[in-house]
């Protein structure tokens, strides 16, 4: 069985997290820039003409799909490389994956 994980994390943590994921044997991933927001709904910031509120905060998305017998090690591993302890630390999701196939080798796992 396989799982999906989807982590939306800090950009300026991302290398830190690839770096953790590659030294304990995790190199594949996709990565996408977006834009999202949390609880904290934005943030306020200032400028010269006054305060202004950006309401989607620029993230990094990584997904990876994994065995589920490691699902939680890959989380741990986000987890820890991606803290900073402040708010907008982001998070990891883990979904069901009913099954991967590679398109050059045809290969299927499930």
């Amino acid at each position: 069985m396989m799982k999906m994980i989807i982590a939306v994390i800090r950009p300026e943590k991302f290398e830190q997290v690839e770096k953790a994921l590659a030294e304990k044997g995790f190199p594949a991933m996709t990565v996408s820039e977006v834009r999202g927001r949390g609880e904290q709904k934005g943030i306020a910031l200032r400028s010269r003409g006054g305060p202004v509120t950006v309401d989607l905060i620029p993230k990094i998305r990584i997904e990876m799909a994994v065995s589920a017998t490691f699902a939680e090690t890959v989380v741990q591993i986000i987890r820890e490389a991606a803290r900073t302890g402040r708010i907008g630390d982001g998070k990891v999701f883990v979904l069901p994956l009913d099954m991967a196939a590679k398109v050059r080798t045809e290969e299927v796992s499930i």
